[in-house]
């Protein structure tokens, strides 16, 4: 199904960060766009014009009156402060949230993307990470309240396939920045530019040489779009396979502000991942996907925008 033409698209966690750039780029194909949002890390800020409102906690039951041709499931927290500070909600909105969004679209006979993520891979031992991987990943750490969760969420949509026949995709998103990300978010680019922008140092946890993978937000809804046009089940990688380490991306970010800060290394954090990136062979073969947006642009352009 393709979101144009007026068809109703229904957006969970469409007033946060990534949720609201889908939001955005469904409108400007077309589509009547439905936000449900419980605004906990959300903003209303950041949904466009003639978007619906509806909110709603999606751990709860939920319901909408009218067809729905398109549901995009992005609600969950996704900053380490913000999963951390609310654990057990965290764990409701991505399993019982999963299940009311899942159930949802079976009663509107309707397409559903499930947002999963690279967490799912733990600390991985496979590089770069394949979607036949099954991940390495501590079920008791901190950082298992989301882990687990989008393990759950990406076993919940797998059942409702096999038990419902719900059209449901499943979608494993890196690393992503780009614009309305929070300034106090926690992750690492949005610290790195306002730490630099202050002129304060940047904070690099242990010794900067684990990896990552950095898709503007651009790029990643694109690919969420064509996730939503295919029948695909997934789950498929979306994200940049340009590796680097946090330590260069401290390094540029100082780079593109023009900052004097410094580098301070700090205490490693529990369970980080030392290496983290995708293979996206999948999403160019089914999907026809793949970022175009270099860090060094991307970083340059989302600088201007943190700085505004």
């Amino acid at each position: 199904m393709a979101p144009t033409g007026g068809e109703r698209v229904v957006v969970t966690g469409g007033a946060g960060f990534l949720g609201s750039h889908v939001c955005d780029a469904l409108t400007a194909e077309g589509a009547r766009v439905v936000c449900v949002d419980s605004l906990r890390t959300g903003s209303l800020r950041n949904v466009p014009d003639g978007t619906g409102i509806v909110i709603a906690d999606v751990s709860r039951p939920l319901d909408l009156l009218g067809p729905v041709d398109l549901i995009v499931h992005l609600a969950c927290p996704a900053s380490p402060p913000d999963y951390l500070r609310t654990p057990v909600d965290t764990l409701r909105t991505g399993g019982f949230g999963t299940y009311h969004a899942l159930d949802l679209a079976r009663r509107k006979d309707c397409r559903v993307v499930v947002a999963s993520t690279s967490e799912v891979y733990g600390d991985p031992e496979e590089h770069p990470q394949r979607e036949t991987y099954w991940g390495h990943v501590n079920p008791v750490g901190p950082r298992s309240v989301y882990d687990e969760a989008k393990r759950f969420g990406e076993a919940m949509a797998t059942a409702f396939r096999a038990e419902h026949c719900v059209d449901a995709g499943i979608v494993r998103i890196f690393n992503t920045y780009g614009p309305r990300m929070r300034a106090h978010d926690g992750r690492m680019i949005p610290t790195f530019l306002r730490q630099a922008l202050a002129g304060e140092p940047l904070t690099v946890h242990g010794d900067g040489l684990q990896t990552r993978s950095l898709c503007h937000v651009d790029d990643l809804v694109r690919g969420l779009l064509a996730m939503a046009r295919s029948r695909h089940p997934g789950p498929i990688n979306l994200g940049n396979p340009a590796e680097v380490t946090v330590l260069d991306v401290a390094r540029r970010t100082i780079e593109v502000t023009g900052s004097g800060s410094e580098i301070r290394h700090v205490e490693p954090m529990v369970d980080d991942p030392r290496r983290r990136r995708p293979d996206i062979g999948l999403a160019q073969e089914v999907l026809g996907w793949e970022p175009k947006i270099s860090l060094e642009d991307g970083l340059r352009s989302f600088a201007r925008e943190f700085a505004g």
